[in-house]
């Protein structure tokens, strides 16, 4: 990732959530950047399947047979 956007931005969490990113942070001896990071990388796709506040019920379905 050489030359990487090094933006700041503020994440907010539930502590217990906050917690467990820490304790796995600290057993993999990383930042919490780098377990939210792979974290996101690995949900990504799941995540996208997730339909917008605006779309309309159903809309999902119709995007993955068109896509399917």
């Amino acid at each position: 990732m050489a030359g990487a956007d090094k933006r700041k931005q503020s994440l907010y969490f539930p502590e217990d959530m906050l917690a467990e990113i820490q304790e796995e942070a600290f057993r993999q001896d990383r930042s919490l950047s780098w377990i939210v990071q792979k974290a996101w990388k690995v949900a990504r796709k799941d995540i996208m399947k997730i339909p917008s506040v605006n779309e309309p019920p159903g809309e999902e379905d119709e995007k993955e047979r068109q896509q399917g």
